[in-house]
């Protein structure tokens, strides 16, 4: 099978984030099951216009802002002629618009739509830039029957709200990798020790976290904070710490490796996830392979990926001071750790990155062969 994808970013990306791993963790398996997979995305400062990543062949064209106008340029030129068997188009963010040009059998994966949180992240002009466009793709895709991949049950609930059947909404779930991703007992911190693990975006309110530590900093003059992850917020968030007395507590570690990433993951008592929607939760499920219960706002996304009260806790989004609460409550009640960071392992144990890419295998041999039949 020959597999064309597009996406906005690749692996290698500085600013990839949950969506590049899904789609990289995937198709790399996809590839050594014998299948060809091309990758085409935007580029960024120093990488190479074309390279084969863990068998991806990834082409990479055009800066990150308009990478979007030249998508159907592309395909039209060059892909439409390399008779690929099927095209997944990876929406995240701003549409290419796929159904209307692309004659392949076609996937749509969405991991959420932006919808109305887009105007908590960026400027009024370009959020509402990214909010038509993005409403104008779903509806081009719900007119045109296109079948999605969604990575969970709030957002499969979502597209049904907005009009696709249940039969054309697969779930195709975020994973982890467990050769890499395990509880190791012996590396947690022997004094109090919180993190927070995601790219720093406006959305993602971290600065909520840090106002609730703030609060509970009080209580546990010892209390420390790391900050694991890299992106466009940071100098605010760090202004912000600086503002609330609390830089000397909490460090930024900016991009981590994989290794450091597991190791500060072991590390952290208990992970904090404050973001105001997400796909799905990968970097909870990653937390939670490493034994680390995550404490995390009650929105979409989230709620799928933490159990409350079994694998980690859910306090109300926007409520510093239930965020603050239930901070005290895990710092204070260890056996609470034990228990949600055991049963943490389980739920994470139940997600393999093997299972899902012959799932998804299985889906696109699907959508060739209706397409085959509609043709005949």
């Amino acid at each position: 099978m020959k597999i064309l994808i597009f996406n906005w970013q690749d692996i290698k990306n500085p600013l990839a984030g949950g969506a590049e791993v899904h789609m990289h963790e995937i198709f790399s398996r996809v590839v050594r099951m014998g299948h060809e997979v091309t990758l085409y995305c935007s580029s960024f400062q120093g990488a190479k216009h074309e390279e084969t990543i863990d068998g991806i062949k990834v082409i990479r064209e055009g800066g990150r802002y308009l990478f979007n106008f030249r998508v159907p340029y592309r395909y039209l030129t060059r892909f439409s002629r390399e008779h690929y068997d099927v095209v997944i188009d990876d929406m995240n963010k701003i549409p290419f618009f796929t159904p209307l040009y692309v004659r392949e059998p076609l996937y749509i994966l969405i991991h959420h739509l932006f919808d109305k949180s887009i105007f908590r992240e960026t400027s009024l002009p370009f959020a509402l830039y990214v909010y038509l466009t993005e409403k104008a793709g779903v509806a081009v895709c719900r007119n045109m029957g296109i079948p999605l991949m969604v990575v969970s049950e709030s957002t499969k609930a979502e597209m049904k709200g907005k009009g696709f059947k249940d039969n054309e909404i697969e779930i195709v779930y975020n994973c982890v990798d467990h050769d890499r991703h395990k509880p190791d007992p012996s590396a947690r911190s022997a004094t109090p020790l919180v993190g927070y693990f995601g790219r720093l975006k406006k959305y993602k309110s971290v600065e909520h976290l840090l106002e609730a530590f703030a609060a509970v900093r009080r209580e546990q003059p010892a209390l420390k904070l790391v900050v694991i992850g890299e992106g466009d917020y940071r100098s605010t968030l760090q202004t912000v710490s600086g503002e609330l007395g609390i830089s000397d507590a909490v460090q930024f570690t900016g991009y981590v490796d994989e290794n450091q990433k597991v190791r500060l993951l072991q590390q952290v008592w208990f992970v904090v996830n404050t973001s105001s929607k997400e796909g799905w939760g990968l970097t909870v499920i990653e937390s939670n392979a490493c034994g680390t219960a995550v404490l995390g706002s009650n929105v979409p996304g989230l709620r799928d990926a933490i159990r409350d009260g079994e694998t980690g806790l859910l306090y109300e989004y926007d409520n510093i001071s239930d965020l603050s609460v239930k901070m005290s409550l895990l710092l204070k009640d260890l056996p609470l750790r034990e228990r949600l960071g055991k049963a943490a392992i389980s739920w994470a144990g139940t997600f393999d990155w093997n299972r899902v890419a012959v799932y998804t295998l299985k889906l696109l041999e699907r959508i060739i062969q209706e397409k085959n039949r509609a043709k005949s």
